[in-house]
């Protein structure tokens, strides 16, 4: 709990004026300690317009989300936007993730920028994920991002490239994918994917780059070709059909891209 910096007495979470002395408490004292998680969060996945919008109600608290996701927000609350240090700048590089993740903390109601994808919370009890890149969106403070390496032939063909985001500890966290997201339990068990809709896994789980059937000549003629093949204990986030919406856009693009292309022939 605060405290008054002029008698000491404590202060009510949304206090402005002392209950003790009478002083007014500035913005910053009443929100100076919620990086300590003494309040309390709430995410929401709301649709309005056939639009998704990620809802953040805040008790004396704090989370921080992907640059520029900020839509608006209403209450007794700061943004903060630090500048990493050299660490993390590295790692921003690596997982194409932007560098700078600002907070919001306080108490009231943040909307975080409506998207024509899909968000999944993810409720993390002290575990590890491994997330597609693009993929993170948002977090509770006691989440830490870090960054997973791929193997070779991994990165070369499973369309993972070499470095992926990495998210671990207690709490909650909002990714975005393009469809609607299925949870798939592996229990030392194989997943195998024609694509690459696999939005998360745990740390458990390894990724293998696979041929469709032992053969060259085989897997040329299967149609099939490379397959993403997820192995061990533990569970895997997919993607594996594209929300309405993103359906008919993608559809729309494909369809103006021929008639380009007739247009310059």
């Amino acid at each position: 709990m605060n405290h008054c910096t002029k008698c000491g007495s404590p202060l009510q979470p949304e206090a402005v004026f002392c209950g003790n002395c009478g002083t007014k408490v500035s913005q910053e004292s009443a929100i100076q300690n919620t990086d300590k998680a003494i309040g309390s969060i709430q995410f929401e996945i709301v649709q309005k317009e056939n639009l998704n919008l990620v809802k953040v109600q805040l008790e004396n608290a704090g989370f921080r989300y992907e640059a520029g996701g900020l839509h608006y927000m209403q209450g007794n609350l700061i943004l903060e936007s630090k500048a990493p240090g050299m660490g993390k700048m590295m790692k921003s590089v690596l997982t194409r993730e932007r560098v700078v993740k600002p907070t919001i903390k306080g108490t009231g109601t943040v909307y975080l920028q409506p998207s024509f994808g899909e968000f999944y919370i993810m409720d993390l009890k002290n575990e590890e994920w491994i997330i597609d890149r693009g993929a993170y969106f948002a977090s509770d403070l006691s989440i830490t991002i870090g960054s997973f390496t791929n193997s070779a032939v991994s990165a070369m063909f499973s369309g993972e490239k070499w470095f992926q985001t990495t998210v671990s500890g207690t709490g909650k966290v909002i990714i975005t994918a393009g469809g609607p997201i299925q949870v798939l339990e592996l229990k030392n068990d194989t997943l195998v994917v024609d694509g690459s809709f696999a939005v998360a896994r745990t740390k458990g789980i390894d990724l293998k780059v696979t041929k469709a059937t032992k053969g060259i000549f085989s897997t040329l003629i299967s149609g099939e070709g490379i397959l993403n093949t997820f192995t061990g204990t533990g569970k895997v986030l997919i993607a594996p059909v594209s929300n309405y919406i993103n359906t008919l856009i993608y559809a729309i693009n494909s369809i103006n891209y021929q008639i380009q292309n007739i247009s310059k022939s």
